[in-house]
């Protein structure tokens, strides 16, 4: 599992910082001791989990864009960083449909672009691309893709981070062979969690209704994911970077998902959430399926994650009940004001007393 402990005065140095999972990875490093540089653009959101958790003044925020070559290679430079996390991306599927130009410079060009920072600057030993399920080329499968299934995303979003897959591969065999340097690729289902306010996904689309006291609109009910709280593969990001670290034969291309029993339906993880925010706030709360006719979405997506079991013996500490409820209550925490630094850090330590029982 993931010793917190390997990071406590460690360089790190995360592309993305300010986003969803870069601001749960950047709490889990602080609380670890680490020294973390973040780049990212500044949250455009309101409001933002970086901010509501005043990461800004505990981490050293470098405001740019990963496209921009010159400006990424010189921070990653001067920081010297001994690991790397690039998480920057466009994330959105459907915002992808709208600006893929955008959506392929930011996740293709953002990687060649990182890449060539960690061929400028000899002090980093780990690094981590963190990719996402919809790499393969989806056939609707009733079982889980494998890493050594072809890659080839249907829409813009997923298609190119196939691509940053293949380019990354590429900088592995062309230019750090021969260096003390390990890089993997890794790809995580569906995550939920706290604090994610971004449009066209269920948690936040759910989390709004239910505040403005709507029934929740579920656009596909039948898609099934392989959903996991955000913590799983923020946590198994920081263990292979910290084993590989160690050992450059661990490095490759890793799934992170839930298992077979929690890749479950929308409209089923739309019903446990009502459950409990029915729960915490004593108010009845209803979805209803509604398509809207937009781009296409797979239907059907699951991971074999036997890889990074049998190599790591990593498992899902919360199964898809629990991260449900995790993640409703830390939301109804934040409507009721409460500090949420401090509830999303004890959620950060239940997590890893659960990982490790």
């Amino acid at each position: 599992m993931c010793d917190l402990d390997f990071y406590k005065g460690k360089k790190i140095f995360i592309t993305g910082h300010s986003g969803f999972k870069g601001s749960w990875m950047c709490q889990a490093l602080l609380m670890a001791g680490a020294e973390v540089t973040g780049y990212s653009l500044e949250p455009a959101q309101d409001p933002a989990l970086f901010r509501i958790l005043k990461l800004e003044g505990q981490v050293n925020s470098l405001w740019g864009d990963i496209r921009d070559r010159d400006g990424l290679v010189k921070a990653v430079r001067e920081s010297r960083p001994e690991i790397i996390i690039h998480m920057a991306a466009q994330p959105i599927v459907r915002e992808s449909y709208v600006d893929p130009a955008y959506t392929f410079e930011t996740n293709i060009i953002g990687t060649v672009n990182i890449l060539e920072a960690v061929r400028e600057t000899d002090s980093v030993r780990s690094f981590i691309n963190v990719t996402t399920d919809k790499v393969y080329l989806n056939r609707e499968w009733l079982w889980g893709y494998r890493e050594n299934e072809e890659l080839d995303g249907y829409d813009p979003y997923s298609n190119s981070k196939s691509c940053s897959e293949l380019v990354t591969g590429c900088y592995r065999r062309s230019f750090f062979q021969e260096r003390e340097l390990a890089v993997s690729t890794l790809r995580a289902g569906n995550v939920i969690g706290g604090g994610d306010f971004a449009k066209d996904r269920i948690i936040p689309d759910c989390v709004r209704a239910a505040e403005a006291g709507k029934d929740i609109i579920i656009r596909n009910q039948d898609a099934i994911r392989p959903y996991q709280h955000v913590l799983e593969p923020v946590m198994a990001y920081l263990m292979i970077a910290m084993r590989q670290y160690g050992d450059k034969g661990l490095a490759g291309a890793y799934n992170i998902g839930p298992g077979e029993g929690d890749c479950i339906t929308a409209g089923e993880i739309a019903a446990l959430f009502c459950d409990k925010w029915q729960e915490l706030s004593g108010r009845e709360q209803g979805w209803a399926a509604r398509g809207d006719h937009g781009p296409h979405e797979a239907r059907l997506l699951k991971l074999d994650c036997g890889k990074i079991k049998d190599t790591f013996q990593w498992h899902p500490a919360w199964e898809i009940g629990q991260a449900v409820e995790e993640t409703a209550e830390w939301y109804y925490r934040y409507f009721a004001k409460e500090d949420m630094g401090r509830f999303t850090a004890e959620q950060i330590e239940r997590y890893s007393t659960q990982k490790l029982s």
